[in-house]
């Protein structure tokens, strides 16, 4: 059993404008199972591909061939926000960019369901702190590679470097006393007797 890609409509995400705040795709998860390599694990997943602009599914089987199937095990929006366009940059500048499947246990008798994509790396970090959430980066195809970056080059803007000054009241700040050999100073600790002596003399 097998089922093609589902080709998105980009004729309805196409990035026209830099007022939209975000924008999103429906994206769809593709599950590999295969026999678990320990006898306390009998099955192995891991999510291996993504379907840009899937419809729903629920565990629907994609194709099987032995122990081994894939599934569309469901669909979720990737939202590109325009604040995070700096982050996008990062993920794109990666040698494989990819995006990161956020999964959660099931409540039924599949063992996963797909809580959350992000193409935004900094986000997926803070759902791979504990908790039973499991994070896993999946490639891009090259078309949600293309619109990912379409969006953060429309509204990325690079901050331009300032050099700090130097305060002018630190650089003409004088300690009071400082160098007065009438006034004791910590530094005496360090001098011989004689020049102590001598400084308090005169």
């Amino acid at each position: 059993m097998s089922t093609a890609p589902v080709r998105p409509d980009w004729e309805d995400t196409r990035l026209t404008t830099t007022e939209t705040r975000s924008i999103e795709m429906p994206v769809g998860v593709v599950m590999q199972r295969r026999p678990g390599v320990t006898r306390w694990q009998k099955w192995a997943y891991a999510p291996t591909a993504l379907l840009p602009g899937a419809g729903p599914a629920h565990w629907k089987l994609l194709r099987e061939e032995g122990d081994i199937a894939e599934y569309h095990v469901g669909t979720r929006a990737l939202t590109l926000w325009r604040t995070d366009a700096e982050a996008y940059r990062i993920g794109l500048a990666e040698k494989v960019v990819c995006a990161y499947v956020v999964l959660q246990p099931g409540d039924d008798e599949w063992p996963y369901k797909v809580k959350l994509i992000t193409a935004n790396p900094h986000e997926a970090m803070q759902y791979s702190d504990g908790g039973e959430d499991v994070v896993e980066k999946v490639p891009m195809p090259p078309a949600l590679v293309a619109w990912v970056q379409e969006w953060t080059d429309l509204h990325f803007v690079e901050e331009p470097f300032v050099k700090r000054k130097r305060k002018r009241y630190l650089e003409d700040k004088v300690e009071d006393g400082k160098g007065d050999p009438r006034i004791a100073q910590v530094s005496d600790v360090y001098r011989a007797p004689s020049s102590a002596r001598k400084a308090r003399e005169s």
